[in-house]
């Protein structure tokens, strides 16, 4: 097959306008009047109000492109769009090829009779977005999230794209994905099922090539000689394995599946343009693979990946088309078993249960265009950073990139992937129907070959909003959310994609409205932290078994602030600009009185955005240290928080802000989501429910220590720990040595420190392996605010890509800026027990660096 890119030569209009700009494939609207002058920054303090206005309009894209010979020769070729960003017509030579209406979608059309040697004029009219949502909605009230404008249930795109409580209102427009000419000679192969059978070090492969024929060919095997499937197969080192025809005439093989009425519904299509998937055909062969390398999640084993490669082969030798693609041999599900809780939801890799340590992850951008291989590498490798080995791609953005998956595979980290729908009921019609379900296939034979995807969920949160029928305005939303997705991706699931765990929603026990935020069934989305108000020991409470989102929310750093404002009067939480930037109404307020309850009153923008910063790690850090002490028997088997990214620069859940800059919250998580991690389960103030003028103040004061070894290995571990003063000064410490087995979680007896000054000592913790910390902390009796910290004059001294930091005094959350607040380093917002530690320089200049603590917060 050959395949030519129309990624270039573009230009685009407002419809309307005499002048044509140049144009971006892949891009967007606003891309593409950014880079022309056309429109200001919409994420520059404000814009935003005036960049939506912008897509109260229509554009036109389009492009002139001449064809080759070969090509105008081919037995059939198609134009294929792989992604459309919505509502649009096509149209090639003045014939109108087809109309799109969902950006999720692979869109292509049959143009060989149209197509001429020059000067061939493609374009593409692209609606406003606003408008339609806004008709849509007039006409049919189905609704969603208040966040996101009236409407957006109606079109098939980025729900987030119309605002959420972190996102903005930017419905950008476009060709967000390229564009090619297949020329097709006699067949092709639209896909590549592969279904793997794991026997005793030997694994079976299925390898189900999936043909579409020519339509001239179809039903007339004589015409197109003999066809072969041939397969090869190179495993992880570069070593060919397999090379071997499979089947030696698959052309009978295959036409048994085109049928008489198959033949009829294409001789009655109203526009031969139209790409249907009837005239394809399939059939299995098995290979056999000895000794396999398996593919682990990271922290599990190795991420083996084995190429395999798909020939559709001529009799006289000639590739008709190749499938490519990387794949890794592992078993991958849920393991839902039944227990003395209730019943188990862990993911389950070759035979074992893992703990999933990871978070949420959102569009990169608003504009599209700005997403690319780099970012996306860049993003992901944060990921691997904070010892993540899972992460969930979220409901209501996008399916995203083939390099997101690529990556995904490469570093270990599995993946959790909604279909898009988020926070919204549906109506089911006939066209929705359809249009959702080419999606989902389009969609699942692009990704199911991939060794890091772990499950396919139905929906965000919509099971228990339509279970206490919140935007639900008629009974038939309910009947159709249980066609959705209890009937129709479960049919698709089995038929696309059946080795590949389905999950009806997120969080659910299983489907069916059974009491979806059952605590000890399924995965939960538990918010009480945060939108409840409760305090941050509130997650000891519950044993969740997976929880797939919680989260809290912190500002970003002052430099990213800087990127949507240049005056200081804007520097302040409750200003309008800043306010514009935070899209959770209540959110500074609770950030706020979250701060009152903990420490003192910050003295300045700077402070405060440090403080929002320690808040948000802490509360993730209580939960999470809480959850992996209670892994055993796979009681607990997941800590997803809320979340990993933003797609404009805003005040938000994220621990990676929208310049890439990693809050505390990403250094905790490194620290917390560490292979082998020591934590403390202490009694004090915050769990006590005591108030501080009540008599008698009194409440229980103690630590229980626990080892947390998500390894394949047992270890040794030495545990210590101190008692100590506001200097550091040691008045009392023990150590033990355990045995941690593999994947488990270790206890230490419960110590009880009835005499502790709570204002004045604190104690210090640490698990070591071979005389070195791997793993350390402290924990404090009081609140931070009435704790007494002494002045710790923190000191930074820098040898080449080193940084050595002491104190002279207990420093806790020991943060280190440079001038651009970029370091990325192999440790930050530490403690520091009146000594010194020297941390790796991964990332920026080391040029004016700055220190504080919570000391600093005054």
């Amino acid at each position: 097959m050959k395949k030519i890119d129309v990624n270039n030569s573009w230009e685009m209009h407002r419809v309307g306008d005499d002048d044509w700009i140049t144009a971006t494939v892949p891009g967007s609207v606003y891309g593409d009047l950014l880079q022309a002058g056309k429109m200001e920054d919409p994420f520059w303090k404000d814009n935003e109000i005036e960049a939506l206005k912008l897509m109260d309009y229509d554009y036109e894209y389009r492009t002139s492109f001449s064809c080759d010979d070969e090509l105008l020769g081919s037995d059939e070729v198609i134009l294929r769009f792989e992604g459309l960003d919505t509502i649009a017509d096509i149209t090639l030579n003045g014939v109108k090829l087809g109309h799109a209406d969902n950006m999720h979608r692979t869109w292509e059309y049959s143009v060989k009779d149209i197509l001429k040697q020059s000067d061939n004029i493609l374009s593409v009219y692209f609606y406003s977005p606003t408008k339609f949502i806004a008709d849509a909605f007039a006409k049919a009230p189905t609704r969603g999230t208040e966040d996101a404008m009236n409407g957006f249930v109606h079109i098939r795109k980025a729900h987030c794209m119309f605002g959420w409580d972190w996102g903005a209102h930017l419905p950008d427009a476009g060709i967000w994905r390229p564009v090619s000419l297949l020329g097709i000679d006699t067949a092709r192969i639209d896909s590549v099922e592969i279904l793997q059978h794991h026997g005793q070090d030997s694994v079976e492969l299925d390898i189900k090539p999936e043909i579409e024929f020519v339509r001239k060919y179809i039903g007339s095997g004589s015409e197109t000689g003999q066809l072969s499937v041939k397969v090869r197969v190179v495993d992880p080192v570069g070593n060919e394995i397999i090379n071997r025809i499979l089947n030696e005439d698959i052309t009978k093989n295959i036409y048994t599946f085109t049928s008489e009425s198959n033949m009829a519904a294409i001789d009655s299509m109203e526009s031969k343009n139209e790409i249907e998937i009837t005239c394809e055909g399939s059939y299995s062969k098995t290979i056999h693979i000895d000794n396999p390398q398996l593919w682990w999640p990271r922290g599990y084993g190795e991420q083996n990946l084995y190429t395999v490669s798909v020939d559709l082969v001529k009799d006289d030798g000639t590739v008709v088309d190749n499938w490519t693609r990387k794949i890794g041999l592992r078993t991958i599900t849920m393991d839902r078993t039944k227990d003395k809780w209730g019943e188990r939801f862990a993911t389950c890799v070759n035979g074992v249960n893992i703990f999933a340590m990871g978070a949420d992850y959102i569009p990169e951008d608003h504009l599209l265009g700005r997403v690319t291989p780099e970012t996306t590498r860049a993003l992901l490798e944060k990921a691997v950073f904070a010892n993540f080995n899972s992460i969930r791609v979220w409901g209501g953005g996008y399916y995203p990139d083939d390099w997101f998956y690529d990556m995904c595979d490469e570093m270990g980290l599995v993946v959790w992937q909604d279909f898009m729908f988020a926070c919204a009921v549906y109506d089911l019609t006939p066209e929705f129907e359809a249009n959702i379900t080419a999606e989902f296939i389009d969609n699942l034979k692009r990704i199911r070959h991939h060794a890091s995807l772990g499950l396919m969920c139905g929906n965000n949160e919509m099971e228990q909003f339509v279970k206490e029928r919140k935007w639900v305005s008629k009974d038939s939303e309910v009947r159709d959310y249980i066609i959705m997705y209890e009937r129709i991706l479960p049919k698709i699931m089995k038929q696309y994609a059946p080795q590949v765990f389905y999950w009806p929603a997120s969080p659910s026990s299983g489907g069916s409205f059974d009491d979806p935020r059952d605590e000890n069934r399924g995965d939960v989305h538990y918010w009480a932290v945060w939108h409840g108000d409760k305090p941050f020991s509130e997650y000891r409470k519950f044993y969740f078994r997976y929880l797939s989102e919680f989260g809290f929310q912190s500002f970003p750093s002052k430099k990213t602030v800087e990127t949507f404002t240049d005056d200081e009067r804007d520097m302040n939480i409750f200003s309008y600009i800043m306010e514009r930037h935070q899209r959770n109404g209540s959110a500074n307020g609770k950030i706020m009185n979250y701060m009152q309850q903990t420490y003192r009153y910050p003295s300045d923008f700077e402070t405060v955005i440090y403080a929002s910063q320690l808040l948000q790690a802490d509360a993730i850090r209580y939960g999470v240290e809480h959850f992996r002490r209670n892994r055993n028997d796979d009681r607990c088997m997941g800590a997803v928080y809320w979340q990993f990214n933003d797609c404009w620069p805003v005040a938000s859940w994220s621990s990676v802000d929208y310049c890439q800059r990693l809050k505390a919250l990403h250094y905790y998580a490194r620290r917390f989501f560490a292979p082998i991690m020591i934590s403390c389960e202490e009694e004090g103030l915050l769990g006590s429910g005591q108030e501080l003028v009540r008599l008698p103040f009194e409440f229980p004061k103690s630590i229980r220590l626990c080892v947390a070894n998500e390894t394949m290995n047992t270890e040794k571990i030495l545990v210590s720990w101190q008692l100590r003063d506001a200097s550091a000064s040691v008045l009392e410490s023990h150590e033990e040595e355990i045995t941690a087995p593999a994947l488990t979680s270790v206890w230490l007896d419960k110590v009880e420190l009835p005499g502790i000054d709570i204002y004045h000592q604190y104690v210090s913790y640490q698990a070591s392996m071979k005389g070195q910390v791997i793993s350390e902390g402290t924990v404090i009796f009081s609140y931070p605010k009435y704790f007494c910290y002494e002045e710790p004059h923190l000191q930074a001294t820098v040898d080449g890509d080193y940084i050595t930091v002491s104190a002279d005094a207990y420093a806790k959350s020991v943060e280190i800026l440079n001038q651009n607040e970029d370091l990325i380093l192999s440790d930050n917002y530490f403690d520091l027990n009146a000594d010194s530690k020297t941390v790796k320089v991964i990332s920026g200049s080391v040029d004016k660096l700055r220190l504080r603590s919570v000391y600093d917060i005054s």
